[in-house]
């Protein structure tokens, strides 16, 4: 228990109520070896409070209980209760006992009356079986019988005195209607009582709406405001969420896909773990389109998933996903066969809105779930207190971040908000993440839009996307705008093909520019090379030219040596004409 519980009930000196939720709100649980005050109108639960306290008592903690009606037979409340699986059969129930102290309707009082009598039957009660809890059920009925207010306040007193002498914990229960106790007595009761607690059962638009209030606990502290609780098949439930300082919430970067590739990347990489999703838009915007690739991704990464519909039955929505590529049988569990999807048709469960909420969260207990897709959310607030659905919707969101689960929400839109992109229950506010949807309807087309109005603590594109549906699957088309404006649908195609067309007729002109300069390129190089030879002829001829030139000379100076030895010449003239000749 938390360590800042007042001063007087410290804890040792609370004892657990067993009703869920309303331990959370009184910080512990009722007082021990006090009195606990139980009040409401008829049908608000009285009863079952308090024989649920003493069924726990008995069953769980194996304590020693004493059960006092004063208005309803023994028979009938154990037969009512067993609605709820409480079998007073079972050993465990052996520590539960039954008193039935009912006034005879046709009996005529006279003389005085006083407490004296049942208080000494419980004396030996309390010593043959030691009983350390007492419930008193309905004690207006008995205070009815006494004749004037100072006799009540008489009796009453002497009960406080005897249950604090004994330090029993004590519960009783006393209506609050015209016909209950009247209003001396009422205001009495809550000023003796430590602990004082109101059941408040209305009916708003037609749906049945219970509330709980603790009005005081002496020396403790408590939850003050009013808490939605339902009975249900297992009895009494307090629709309670602590608060982010008694648990807060699990926070890591951990991330995990949309289910949409295109969508991963505009969120920087998919939605946070743990995160609460809302995907709002009109019908037929494909809300329940993007939650079944949720849970389909979900399912692939092999997490429990459990997916709430509040529209159409479970293989409806298999059916019309599987035409968009979603494939959800191979993961539901179907009979005894086990799956890590999990559908619950929600229009299949009666009663309030706290109702749905309570069973939302028993299911996803039940299945392990580390997804939850409700679909729509929004559909909390159709035909109830709109203030009730926005604050089921917050409770829902703070109870699935303390629990780690990530939150898939969808919801149809507004119809009054101004900018169509608020949500009935206001649930946009909270949550982490908000993908909107819309249609445009342009040219004679209506096209699905998504953009992301907002994702805490991740980067993510302010685009305007198109979505686009097919049997391949769901994609993103790009982004494509013409004069500041996206194009979408068949304009974009329009668009794209003329810009298509464009890049083809330029791209031929490229090529014929290519063809042309490759020939011009090639005459030059032919030139070139018939150039080269000319070059290279030229220059065999020059070359030739020396080579017999050369010759002729060496020939000419060979015959004068000739002739000169011919005539007789001295040797050494003839030496001095060649060498003067060379």
């Amino acid at each position: 228990m938390d360590e800042t519980v007042g001063r007087r009930w410290g804890p040792g000196m609370k004892s657990l109520s067993g009703i869920a939720g309303l331990d959370a709100m009184t910080r512990g649980g009722i007082p021990r070896g006090r009195v606990t005050l139980i009040e409401g109108g008829p049908g608000a639960g009285k009863t079952v409070f308090a024989l649920q306290s003493m069924v726990h008592a008995a069953q769980d903690l194996g304590e020693a209980c004493i059960f006092v009606a004063f208005e309803e037979p023994i028979e009938q409340i154990q037969a009512n209760a067993s609605s709820f699986g409480w079998d007073f059969s079972a050993p465990s129930m052996q520590q539960l006992f039954f008193l039935e102290v009912r006034p005879d309707p046709a009996s005529i009082q006279s003389g005085g009356f006083d407490l004296g009598g049942l208080l000494a039957a419980l004396d030996a009660k309390i010593e043959q079986t030691h009983a350390r809890r007492v419930t008193f059920d309905a004690i207006d009925v008995l205070l009815e019988m006494l004749d004037d207010s100072a006799a009540e306040r008489r009796e009453l007193y002497r009960l406080r005195d005897w249950i604090l002498a004994r330090q029993l914990t004590t519960i009783i229960t006393s209506k609050i209607s015209a016909e209950g106790l009247n209003a001396r007595s009422r205001h009495f009761l809550q000023f003796l009582a430590d602990c004082a607690i109101t059941l408040h059962h209305d009916v708003e638009s037609g749906i049945s709406q219970r509330g709980i209030r603790i009005l005081k606990y002496r020396g403790s502290e408590f939850h003050e405001n009013q808490a939605p609780y339902v009975i249900g098949s297992h009895g009494m439930e307090v629709s309670w969420i602590m608060g982010v300082k008694e648990q807060p919430p699990v926070v890591t970067e951990e991330r995990i896909s949309t289910g949409v590739e295109r969508l991963d990347a505009m969120l920087d990489g998919g939605f946070h773990r743990g995160a609460g999703i809302l995907v709002t838009g009109s019908p037929g915007t494909a809300k329940t389109t993007l939650a079944g690739a949720f849970a389909e991704a979900a399912c692939l990464r092999g997490e429990r998933t459990l997916f709430v519909s509040f529209d159409s039955h479970p293989d409806e929505v298999v059916r019309n996903l599987g035409s968009v590529g979603i494939h959800l049988e191979q993961h539901l569990t179907r009979g005894r066969r086990p799956g890590v999807l999990s559908f619950v048709f929600a229009r299949a469960l009666e009663g309030s809105a706290e109702t749905h909420l309570l069973e939302i969260q028993a299911q996803a207990r039940a299945h392990g779930a580390r997804c939850v897709i409700i679909d729509p959310v929004s559909a909390l607030a159709n035909g109830w207190n709109e203030r009730l659905g926005q604050s089921i919707a917050r409770r829902l969101i703070d109870w699935s971040k303390s629990q780690g689960i990530t939150l898939f929400c969808t919801s149809l839109l507004d119809a009054t908000s101004r900018d169509l992109e608020g949500s009935a229950i206001q649930i946009s506010t909270i949550a982490d993440t908000w993908v909107h949807l819309s249609y445009v309807v342009r040219a004679g087309e209506r096209n699905r839009c998504l953009t992301i109005v907002k994702s805490r603590g991740t980067a993510h594109s302010n685009q305007v996307r198109e979505l686009v549906l097919s049997q391949g699957g769901v994609t993103l088309a790009d982004a494509y705008t013409a004069g500041g404006e996206p194009l979408l649908g068949t304009l974009r195609w329009e668009h794209e093909n003329a810009e298509l067309a464009a890049e083809r007729a330029a791209e031929r002109t490229e090529v014929l520019e290519h063809h042309k300069l490759a020939s011009e390129e090639a005459i030059l190089h032919a030139q070139l090379v018939a150039l080269q030879k000319q070059l290279e002829a030229k220059q065999v001829e020059a070359k030739v030219g020396a080579e017999i030139a050369a010759a002729r000379r060496a020939a000419i100076r060979e015959e004068r040596n000739e002739r000169r030895s011919r005539r007789g010449a001295d040797r050494d003239v003839i030496r001095r004409s060649e060498v003067g000749s060379s």
